[in-house]
């Protein structure tokens, strides 16, 4: 609490709370990550969502880089103006 934010979880689900952090409602994915931050053995590369976004015609607010490997993210918008971040940190 002292750093205006909780983590609370309940089995698998995690919910995060944040004070002051983010500007509106957000909701975070982390690919390469199980529900207790361990990293995955196999999971789908940020870059192959971000190419299927963009297939399927969405736009994104922030875009990985596709000449990269490893850590990155992006950021799009769901019809209700809620903000997505799909950060992948292995």
């Amino acid at each position: 609490m002292e750093h205006n934010y909780l983590i609370m979880k309940n089995a698998d689900p995690l919910v995060g709370l944040f004070q002051g952090m983010f500007e509106n409602n957000i909701l975070t994915f982390n690919p390469g990550w199980n529900a207790n931050a361990n990293k995955l053995e196999s999971f789908i590369d940020i870059r192959e969502i971000q190419s299927k976004l963009k297939q399927k015609g969405i736009t994104l607010l922030q875009e990985a880089d596709q000449s990269t490997s490893g850590p990155a993210s992006i950021m799009l918008t769901d019809p209700d103006g809620n903000t997505i971040l799909i950060d992948q940190h292995v």
